[in-house]
Protein backbone atom coordinates (compact mmCIF):
# COMPACT_ATOMS: atom_id res chain seq x y z
CA UNK A 1 0.00 0.00 0.00
CA UNK A 2 2.61 2.34 -0.74
CA UNK A 3 0.77 4.23 -4.19
CA UNK A 4 -0.23 7.46 -4.12
CA UNK A 5 -4.26 8.42 -4.08
CA UNK A 6 -3.89 9.21 -7.61
CA UNK A 7 -1.69 6.20 -8.44
CA UNK A 8 -4.43 3.18 -7.41
CA UNK A 9 -7.00 4.07 -9.89
CA UNK A 10 -4.57 2.23 -12.56
CA UNK A 11 -4.40 -0.61 -10.41
CA UNK A 12 -5.85 -3.45 -12.47
CA UNK A 13 -7.08 -7.35 -11.06
CA UNK A 14 -4.48 -8.94 -10.30
CA UNK A 15 -2.74 -5.54 -9.12
CA UNK A 16 -5.34 -5.22 -6.59
CA UNK A 17 -4.25 -8.69 -5.19
CA UNK A 18 -0.65 -7.52 -5.08
CA UNK A 19 -0.84 -4.30 -3.81
CA UNK A 20 -1.35 -5.21 0.18
CA UNK A 21 2.35 -6.94 0.28
CA UNK A 22 5.17 -4.58 0.78
CA UNK A 23 7.02 -4.79 -2.99
CA UNK A 24 10.32 -6.54 -2.86
CA UNK A 25 9.49 -8.59 -0.47
CA UNK A 26 10.05 -11.87 -0.23
CA UNK A 27 5.85 -12.48 0.18
CA UNK A 28 5.21 -10.10 -2.46
CA UNK A 29 7.36 -11.75 -4.84
CA UNK A 30 6.27 -15.29 -3.79
CA UNK A 31 2.60 -13.97 -4.51
CA UNK A 32 3.48 -12.56 -7.63
CA UNK A 33 5.09 -15.74 -9.26
CA UNK A 34 2.33 -17.75 -8.13
CA UNK A 35 -0.21 -15.04 -9.98
CA UNK A 36 1.94 -15.60 -13.19
CA UNK A 37 2.04 -19.55 -12.84
CA UNK A 38 -2.17 -19.29 -12.58
CA UNK A 39 -2.33 -17.19 -15.25
CA UNK A 40 0.00 -19.83 -17.58
CA UNK A 41 -2.05 -22.36 -16.20
CA UNK A 42 -4.55 -21.03 -17.57
CA UNK A 43 -3.86 -20.26 -21.07
CA UNK A 44 -2.77 -23.83 -21.37
CA UNK A 45 -6.15 -24.96 -20.31
CA UNK A 46 -7.96 -22.63 -22.72
CA UNK A 47 -5.40 -23.74 -26.23
CA UNK A 48 -5.84 -27.25 -25.01
CA UNK A 49 -9.47 -26.81 -24.75
CA UNK A 50 -9.88 -25.42 -27.96
CA UNK A 51 -7.86 -27.45 -29.44
CA UNK A 52 -9.66 -30.48 -28.36
CA UNK A 53 -13.12 -28.32 -29.27
CA UNK A 54 -11.76 -27.93 -33.31
CA UNK A 55 -10.30 -31.95 -33.03
CA UNK A 56 -13.90 -32.84 -31.93
CA UNK A 57 -15.63 -30.14 -34.12
CA UNK A 58 -13.88 -31.37 -37.33
CA UNK A 59 -14.30 -35.55 -36.33
CA UNK A 60 -18.07 -34.83 -35.70
CA UNK A 61 -18.26 -32.75 -38.87
CA UNK A 62 -17.04 -35.72 -41.07
CA UNK A 63 -18.87 -38.31 -39.52
CA UNK A 64 -22.50 -36.79 -38.95
CA UNK A 65 -22.63 -35.31 -42.82
CA UNK A 66 -20.97 -38.59 -44.27
CA UNK A 67 -23.94 -40.27 -42.12
CA UNK A 68 -27.05 -38.26 -43.32
CA UNK A 69 -25.71 -38.65 -47.02
CA UNK A 70 -25.20 -42.48 -46.43
CA UNK A 71 -29.04 -42.56 -45.39
CA UNK A 72 -29.82 -39.79 -48.47
CA UNK A 73 -28.49 -42.17 -50.59
CA UNK A 74 -30.01 -45.38 -49.18
CA UNK A 75 -26.50 -46.59 -48.37
CA UNK A 76 -26.16 -49.29 -45.60
CA UNK A 77 -24.40 -47.48 -42.70
CA UNK A 78 -22.45 -49.14 -39.69
CA UNK A 79 -20.76 -47.23 -36.64
CA UNK A 80 -17.20 -49.35 -38.20
CA UNK A 81 -17.77 -47.51 -41.62
CA UNK A 82 -18.38 -43.98 -40.50
CA UNK A 83 -15.20 -44.56 -38.08
CA UNK A 84 -12.96 -45.31 -41.06
CA UNK A 85 -14.32 -42.14 -43.00
CA UNK A 86 -13.18 -40.13 -40.91
CA UNK A 87 -9.98 -39.72 -40.73
CA UNK A 88 -9.20 -39.65 -44.53
CA UNK A 89 -12.17 -36.24 -44.35
CA UNK A 90 -10.71 -34.92 -41.49
CA UNK A 91 -7.92 -33.51 -43.13
CA UNK A 92 -9.87 -31.51 -46.02
CA UNK A 93 -11.85 -29.86 -43.28
CA UNK A 94 -8.99 -28.79 -41.58
CA UNK A 95 -7.62 -27.01 -44.95
CA UNK A 96 -11.32 -25.65 -45.31
CA UNK A 97 -11.35 -24.43 -41.62
CA UNK A 98 -7.91 -22.60 -42.19
CA UNK A 99 -9.59 -20.64 -45.11
CA UNK A 100 -12.32 -19.83 -42.99
CA UNK A 101 -9.83 -18.58 -40.41
CA UNK A 102 -7.73 -16.70 -42.35
CA UNK A 103 -11.27 -15.09 -44.17
CA UNK A 104 -12.33 -14.21 -40.15
CA UNK A 105 -8.86 -13.21 -39.29
CA UNK A 106 -8.75 -10.28 -42.41
CA UNK A 107 -12.51 -9.62 -41.71
CA UNK A 108 -11.81 -8.44 -38.03
CA UNK A 109 -8.61 -6.44 -39.58
CA UNK A 110 -10.54 -4.96 -41.37
CA UNK A 111 -13.03 -3.74 -39.08
CA UNK A 112 -10.69 -3.17 -36.46
CA UNK A 113 -9.00 -0.26 -39.09
CA UNK A 114 -12.22 1.03 -39.45
CA UNK A 115 -13.08 1.16 -35.52
CA UNK A 116 -9.85 2.50 -35.07
CA UNK A 117 -10.84 5.15 -37.74
CA UNK A 118 -13.73 5.96 -36.00
CA UNK A 119 -12.26 6.54 -32.94
CA UNK A 120 -9.89 9.47 -34.16
CA UNK A 121 -12.19 10.64 -36.32
CA UNK A 122 -15.76 11.11 -34.94
CA UNK A 123 -16.17 8.92 -31.87
CA UNK A 124 -16.42 12.55 -29.79
CA UNK A 125 -19.11 14.15 -31.70
CA UNK A 126 -22.20 14.18 -30.01
CA UNK A 127 -24.34 12.79 -33.17
CA UNK A 128 -22.40 11.54 -35.46
CA UNK A 129 -20.31 9.27 -33.63
CA UNK A 130 -22.80 7.18 -31.61
CA UNK A 131 -24.52 6.73 -34.84
CA UNK A 132 -21.39 5.68 -37.14
CA UNK A 133 -20.96 3.49 -34.01
CA UNK A 134 -23.99 1.36 -34.04
CA UNK A 135 -24.60 1.40 -37.85
CA UNK A 136 -20.54 -0.43 -37.58
CA UNK A 137 -21.97 -2.88 -34.65
CA UNK A 138 -24.98 -3.71 -37.26
CA UNK A 139 -22.94 -4.30 -40.13
CA UNK A 140 -20.40 -5.87 -38.42
CA UNK A 141 -22.67 -8.37 -36.98
CA UNK A 142 -24.07 -9.29 -40.65
CA UNK A 143 -20.88 -9.80 -42.18
CA UNK A 144 -19.92 -11.87 -39.10
CA UNK A 145 -23.45 -14.07 -39.55
CA UNK A 146 -22.79 -14.47 -42.96
CA UNK A 147 -19.19 -16.00 -43.03
CA UNK A 148 -20.16 -18.22 -40.59
CA UNK A 149 -23.46 -19.29 -42.12
CA UNK A 150 -20.96 -19.82 -45.25
CA UNK A 151 -18.50 -21.36 -43.72
CA UNK A 152 -20.86 -24.17 -42.22
CA UNK A 153 -21.88 -24.78 -45.09
CA UNK A 154 -18.59 -24.59 -47.04
CA UNK A 155 -17.72 -27.89 -44.12
CA UNK A 156 -20.38 -30.40 -45.89
CA UNK A 157 -19.33 -29.18 -49.44
CA UNK A 158 -16.06 -30.23 -48.16
CA UNK A 159 -17.32 -33.99 -47.34
CA UNK A 160 -19.74 -34.52 -49.91
CA UNK A 161 -17.86 -32.89 -53.11
CA UNK A 162 -14.40 -32.20 -54.39
CA UNK A 163 -14.28 -28.67 -53.49
CA UNK A 164 -12.29 -27.93 -50.36
CA UNK A 165 -10.85 -24.55 -49.03
CA UNK A 166 -11.29 -21.45 -50.84
CA UNK A 167 -12.83 -23.23 -53.28
CA UNK A 168 -16.04 -25.24 -50.84
CA UNK A 169 -16.84 -21.52 -49.59
CA UNK A 170 -16.99 -20.09 -53.33
CA UNK A 171 -19.36 -23.01 -53.71
CA UNK A 172 -20.89 -22.66 -50.82
CA UNK A 173 -21.54 -18.96 -51.17
CA UNK A 174 -22.94 -19.58 -54.52
CA UNK A 175 -25.23 -22.27 -53.02
CA UNK A 176 -26.50 -20.16 -49.87
CA UNK A 177 -28.06 -17.23 -52.42
CA UNK A 178 -31.75 -17.55 -52.43
CA UNK A 179 -32.39 -19.66 -48.76
CA UNK A 180 -29.87 -17.40 -46.47
CA UNK A 181 -32.68 -16.05 -44.07
CA UNK A 182 -33.67 -19.61 -43.59
CA UNK A 183 -30.34 -19.84 -42.84
CA UNK A 184 -29.50 -17.10 -40.57
CA UNK A 185 -32.78 -17.87 -38.97
CA UNK A 186 -31.75 -21.70 -37.84
CA UNK A 187 -28.58 -20.01 -37.30
CA UNK A 188 -29.72 -17.46 -34.54
CA UNK A 189 -32.03 -20.54 -33.05
CA UNK A 190 -29.00 -22.52 -32.39
CA UNK A 191 -27.26 -20.23 -31.18
CA UNK A 192 -29.98 -19.06 -28.43
CA UNK A 193 -30.47 -22.43 -27.33
CA UNK A 194 -26.81 -23.02 -26.91
CA UNK A 195 -26.94 -19.67 -24.74
CA UNK A 196 -29.97 -20.84 -23.08
CA UNK A 197 -28.02 -24.14 -21.99
CA UNK A 198 -24.88 -21.81 -20.74
CA UNK A 199 -27.30 -20.03 -18.65
CA UNK A 200 -28.77 -22.66 -17.16
CA UNK A 201 -25.23 -24.11 -15.98
CA UNK A 202 -24.09 -21.32 -15.11
CA UNK A 203 -26.78 -19.98 -12.59
CA UNK A 204 -28.27 -23.60 -11.10
CA UNK A 205 -24.30 -25.41 -11.93
CA UNK A 206 -21.58 -22.93 -11.50
CA UNK A 207 -23.16 -20.59 -8.96
CA UNK A 208 -25.34 -22.98 -6.93
CA UNK A 209 -28.75 -20.96 -6.84
CA UNK A 210 -31.37 -22.84 -4.17
CA UNK A 211 -30.21 -26.49 -5.30
CA UNK A 212 -28.14 -28.96 -3.43
CA UNK A 213 -24.73 -30.42 -4.34
CA UNK A 214 -26.07 -33.70 -5.71
CA UNK A 215 -29.02 -31.51 -8.09
CA UNK A 216 -26.05 -29.64 -9.51
CA UNK A 217 -24.05 -32.85 -10.90
CA UNK A 218 -27.14 -34.48 -12.21
CA UNK A 219 -28.28 -30.78 -13.87
CA UNK A 220 -24.68 -30.36 -15.07
CA UNK A 221 -24.80 -33.63 -16.73
CA UNK A 222 -27.99 -32.83 -18.37
CA UNK A 223 -26.44 -29.50 -19.55
CA UNK A 224 -23.69 -31.51 -21.05
CA UNK A 225 -26.12 -33.70 -22.51
CA UNK A 226 -28.36 -31.30 -23.97
CA UNK A 227 -24.94 -29.37 -25.59
CA UNK A 228 -23.89 -32.71 -27.71
CA UNK A 229 -27.20 -33.22 -28.56
CA UNK A 230 -27.08 -29.20 -29.83
CA UNK A 231 -24.08 -29.97 -31.64
CA UNK A 232 -24.99 -32.82 -33.76
CA UNK A 233 -28.76 -31.50 -34.06
CA UNK A 234 -26.69 -28.33 -35.97
CA UNK A 235 -24.62 -30.56 -38.08
CA UNK A 236 -27.51 -32.86 -39.11
CA UNK A 237 -29.33 -29.38 -39.97
CA UNK A 238 -26.47 -28.28 -41.98
CA UNK A 239 -26.77 -31.14 -43.94
CA UNK A 240 -30.44 -30.94 -44.48
CA UNK A 241 -29.79 -27.69 -45.77
CA UNK A 242 -27.10 -28.31 -48.04
CA UNK A 243 -29.71 -30.78 -49.89
CA UNK A 244 -32.16 -27.84 -49.88
CA UNK A 245 -29.65 -25.48 -51.55
CA UNK A 246 -28.90 -27.64 -54.35
CA UNK A 247 -32.81 -28.27 -54.92
CA UNK A 248 -33.63 -24.27 -55.03
CA UNK A 249 -30.62 -24.16 -57.39
CA UNK A 250 -32.04 -27.03 -59.21
CA UNK A 251 -29.02 -28.79 -59.22
CA UNK A 252 -29.74 -32.50 -59.08
CA UNK A 253 -27.76 -34.71 -57.15
CA UNK A 254 -27.67 -38.48 -58.78
CA UNK A 255 -28.03 -40.46 -55.66
CA UNK A 256 -25.61 -43.26 -57.47
CA UNK A 257 -22.86 -40.73 -58.08
CA UNK A 258 -22.78 -39.79 -54.67
CA UNK A 259 -22.89 -42.89 -53.29
CA UNK A 260 -20.03 -44.06 -55.51
CA UNK A 261 -18.16 -40.85 -54.12
CA UNK A 262 -18.95 -41.36 -50.45
CA UNK A 263 -17.77 -44.99 -50.79
CA UNK A 264 -13.99 -43.55 -51.99
CA UNK A 265 -13.80 -42.65 -48.45
CA UNK A 266 -13.60 -46.33 -47.68
CA UNK A 267 -11.74 -47.27 -50.42
CA UNK A 268 -13.82 -49.50 -51.94
CA UNK A 269 -14.22 -47.10 -55.34
CA UNK A 270 -11.32 -44.71 -57.15
CA UNK A 271 -11.75 -41.11 -56.65
CA UNK A 272 -14.08 -39.85 -59.33
CA UNK A 273 -13.62 -36.75 -61.19
CA UNK A 274 -15.64 -33.47 -60.22
CA UNK A 275 -18.23 -33.86 -63.07
CA UNK A 276 -19.05 -37.67 -62.32
CA UNK A 277 -20.11 -36.33 -58.69
CA UNK A 278 -21.64 -32.96 -59.66
CA UNK A 279 -24.45 -33.33 -62.06
CA UNK A 280 -25.62 -30.94 -64.35
CA UNK A 281 -27.59 -28.08 -63.71
CA UNK A 282 -31.42 -28.70 -64.38
CA UNK A 283 -32.77 -25.51 -65.63
CA UNK A 284 -36.60 -25.37 -65.03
Amino acid sequence: MDREQEEMQFLGLFGIYLDWAPVDTRRYQKLSDAMLSERIYFWLFKIAYFTFLLIFSLLSTSAVVYTIASIYTAREVTFRKVMSVVPRVWKRLMVTFLCAFATFFLYHIVAGVILFMWLITIADTSVAGPVAFIIFLILYAIGFVYLSVVWQLGSVVTVLEESYGFRAMIKSKNLIKGKMWIAIIIFFKLNLSLLVIQYVFEIFVVNGWSISALGRLGLGILCLFLLFKLFLFGLVIQTVIYFVCKSYHHENINKSALSDHLEVYVGEYERLKPKDVQLEQAHV
